[in-house]
């Protein structure tokens, strides 16, 4: 008797380094499904105390996401397998799927977050006491889970400890090579078709000439990534010099979708990292990119950690801040609106809002300005501006965005306060203004002496450089120097 197997894709969507998929691969008979879980789009209640509604998926990941599930399908279709894709539930569509191939196992990859398990507890709840068994995998962070020095609920709340113990106590294991798939099952079920934007209820996502990439989604444009970015372009040898860039293709990996979504493996990452060390050089700069990976492994560990706490409003710290409240307070549901619409009239802040809202991608930099002003100098709940950066970036993960939005606001790894200078940080990473040019054409010319603080100029001088504050260009939302004095 055969051994038939069901593959659960998730945000692992991808053939190289797979475990779940080498599991799966060991049976007669495997098939793959991906669902389009309706839970993940349109206006859904944020969770747990002090809940508010917000939009879940954006159009860019959406985009992203359906490019990439198209890419595994063809993938597998091109090695004699298929992928279903259901829009459904997954306990719902993966029980019926299940019965329709008389499955024995079904494998997937596990993730912490509170949100994720509960989906993984409600597939597994379908098959309880059921002849079709689940066996879920971890295969989506550089260091295994087993093999951490310490256990998970043990590991220190800051990186740097963390990152010593890790590298002192663990290795990363090799990536997996992509095995040979079985046979599909002879009575496999409809392929079904990849829902549009419009039936998961988001509005298709408009190209912008002006973004830095246009992240293809899929494992073959996350494999083609690398090798232009790492071997054709050679910009690894100079990665931590560049990092900190804003404009241009090139001045980080753009790695980062392609992870998220589980079309890239770090570990295979981290694989041609040691090859590039071998065969081109070997610096600070080379290992930088495994530390930002690693970056990555803390906060996936935290939220195993920590689980729900570390959404919340007091965050894994438990402290209260007079956050302002968009919902009840008319004063902060204005500035939150603007902040969102980067029309906030403090050029630096809002370029990265528009940068944001055009191409569903920021700076690492970007990101931390725009978060550090709503949290910092407008003091307003740091959950409302995570939730938009949910639904509004393409390489969206939940432990990493709402790890580093805690982490600015004062409530998450870190005990110092961890606001931004914006004008100071303006100067350093934008000094001629050819960033907030690029996203606010209204200030093309003002020059750099102005261009980071349009409200110093006179209006004989704002005649001069086209622009009328107010009119074409907002006054700033707050007292930008008087904000920092509300800092404790």
């Amino acid at each position: 008797m055969s051994d038939t197997d069901v593959l659960w894709l998730r945000r692992d969507l991808r053939l190289h380094d797979s475990p779940a998929l080498a599991a799966a691969a060991a049976a007669d008979e495997l098939l793959a499904v991906y669902c389009f879980d309706p839970r993940e789009y349109g206006d859904r209640p944020f969770g747990g105390r002090d809940s508010f509604r917000y939009r879940k998926t954006g159009a860019h990941r959406v985009r992203f996401r359906r490019e990439a599930v198209a890419d595994l399908r063809e993938r597998l279709r091109e090695r004699g397998g298929e992928l279903l894709v259901r829009h459904e539930r997954p306990e719902r569509a993966l029980r019926t799927v299940a019965d329709a191939v008389d499955a024995d196992t079904v494998h997937y990859h596990t993730r912490p977050s509170p949100e994720e398990m509960g989906v993984e507890e409600a597939v597994r709840e379908q098959f309880r006491n059921r002849p079709t068994a689940t066996e879920r995998h971890w295969g989506h962070t550089l260091y295994h889970v087993d093999d951490l020095p310490v256990r998970y609920t043990e590991i220190q709340d800051t990186y740097t400890p963390f990152r010593n113990t890790v590298e002192a106590g663990a290795e990363v294991r090799e990536p997996l090579e992509t095995p040979e798939l079985p046979p599909t099952p002879a009575t496999e079920p409809s392929p079904g078709e990849i829902p549009t934007p419009e039936t998961l209820g988001v509005e298709p996502a408009t190209p912008d000439d002006r973004g830095v990439h246009p992240f293809p989604g899929g494992e073959s444009a996350a494999l083609d990534r690398l090798e232009s970015w790492m071997w054709d372009g050679d910009n690894l040898r100079s990665y931590r010099d560049t990092r900190n860039g804003m404009v241009g293709p090139d001045y980080s990996s753009k790695f980062s979708p392609y992870l998220n979504e589980g079309c890239l493996s770090p570990r295979y990452v981290k694989r041609e990292v040691d090859r590039y060390e071998a065969e081109r050089v070997s610096n600070d700069d080379t290992y930088w990119l495994v530390f930002e990976l690693l970056w990555r492994d803390f906060f996936q560990f935290q939220v195993a950690k920590h689980g729900a706490t570390f959404f919340e409003r007091p965050g894994i710290r438990d402290r209260e801040i007079d956050w302002a409240d968009p919902e009840t307070d008319p004063k902060a549901a204005s500035q939150f609106r603007r902040w969102c619409e980067g029309a906030t009239g403090i050029p630096f802040v809002d370029a990265n809002m528009v940068e944001l809202n055009q191409t569903g991608y920021v700076s690492n930099r970007g990101r931390q300005i725009a978060a550090s002003f709503l949290a910092n100098n407008l003091r307003i709940d740091w959950r409302r501006g995570a939730a938009y950066f949910e639904r509004r970036l393409v390489d969206y993960d939940p432990a990493s965005n709402y790890g580093n939005w805690a982490y600015i606001a004062g409530v998450g790894n870190d005990s110092r306060n961890r606001h931004f200078d914006v004008s100071s940080q303006a100067e350093k990473y934008d000094p001629d203004g050819t960033f907030v040019r690029r996203w606010l054409p209204a200030l093309s010319d003002v020059p750099a002496d102005a261009v980071h603080e349009p409200w110093t100029l006179t209006p004989a001088q704002q005649r001069r450089h086209g622009v009328e504050l107010g009119i074409d260009y907002p006054e700033p939302v707050v007292d930008l120097e008087a904000s920092y004095e509300k800092l404790p």
